[in-house]
């Protein structure tokens, strides 16, 4: 935005000066509001290029012209950077909040993580991911402009029935999206014991898989919310639901990985904890560049807990859920 003042002259100013400051004014008017070159001023004002030049010139030395550049991105990355200053995450990628629709909101997240993902990856790259709402909706926003020669791994055993609970189907859709390889994982999310977890993960189509997925290049995960009736994790385990008085006992705040964990981030003591088929959050932490997404306003305190537990290297939300979780630091003194 660009502001041209005149600053009026004492009427007992000589008649010259007047004549000056009004050209002046007509010429910054001219060329700063309305684009014409000097020359098509002089043209304009009869007068010489040079006096043209002269009378900007002096405008300008007058403090008569304002010049203001006002970016619409720029609440975004003040809220990116108060992410940042959280701790926990070395990169917010913020979008804004279209609509009041979840869905909509979640589909913008999703395209901004999917272009985040096609300009970290590389041919021979391993992507390692779990299922989910936000997962999957990654996937739905890529635009590959080309071929990619990469790998897609489960980081978590498998859960069929809705789609995006089920981390195969996702991880296929991926690939194919990217033009690269799918691997499916044959084991259940959830064993019946520890004892059977032990079994499953060794067993040798598992192992390979999670071999892979250990040494994946980039992770894509979502975050779980726990305690609110929309939460998906209560569709990964059909005992889960009836057990909500032990998960909230627990001092369960989020999931990651299926791992429940408490609001610092740390995994909980609670017995499906010791059956997942997954990768451990140990494991999971030594992947190069660990990307997690997430929208809504019930996955603000989730966010906020993963954060506090150092578990990703990448937040990609919107503004609303962003600005959500910097109430709820506020208000619990983070940012104290």
């Amino acid at each position: 935005m660009t502001i041209v003042r005149l600053n009026p002259k004492p009427s007992s100013a000589p008649r010259e000066e007047i004549v000056i400051a009004r050209q002046m004014h007509q010429a910054l008017v001219l060329h700063f509001l309305e684009g014409l070159t000097q020359a098509q001023i002089a043209d304009q004002l009869g007068v010489s290029q040079p006096t043209v030049n002269r009378l900007i010139k002096r405008g300008r030395q007058l403090g008569l012209v304002e010049i203001k550049i006002k970016s619409p991105v720029e609440p975004l990355i003040d809220l990116e950077e108060r992410l940042l200053a959280l701790g926990g995450i070395n990169r917010a990628v913020v979008v804004p909040t279209v609509s009041g629709n979840p869905q909509t909101a979640l589909q913008a997240v999703g395209e901004a993580a999917a272009r985040l993902l096609l300009d970290e990856i590389a041919d021979g790259d391993t992507i390692c991911i779990t299922g989910g709402k936000g997962v999957s909706a990654v996937v739905a926003g890529l635009r590959a402009p080309r071929a990619f020669n990469v790998e897609v791994v489960p980081a978590t055993g498998c859960v069929q029935g809705k789609h995006y609970t089920d981390v195969n189907h996702v991880s296929t859709s991926m690939a194919d999206k990217l033009g690269g390889r799918a691997y499916q994982i044959h084991a259940p999310l959830f064993a019946d014991s520890a004892a059977e977890r032990s079994m499953l993960i060794n067993m040798r189509s598992v192992a390979d898989v999670f071999k892979r997925a250990r040494e994946a290049k980039v992770a894509l995960v979502g975050i779980g919310s726990i305690l609110t009736d929309d939460s998906s994790y209560y569709d990964l385990h059909p005992s889960s639901s009836t057990d909500r008085q032990s998960i909230e006992q627990s001092g369960a705040s989020c999931e990651l990985l299926a791992h429940l964990l408490d609001d610092r981030g740390q995994v909980c003591a609670y017995s499906l904890n010791d059956c997942l088929v997954s990768l451990t959050l140990r494991e999971f932490a030594s992947i190069p560049s660990k990307i997690g997404v997430a929208s809504g306003p019930n996955k603000a305190r989730p966010i906020l807990s993963i954060m506090r537990g150092n578990h990703l290297d990448t937040l990609v939300t919107d503004e609303a859920t962003g600005q959500r979780i910097l109430d709820i630091a506020a208000a619990e003194g983070a940012l104290a």
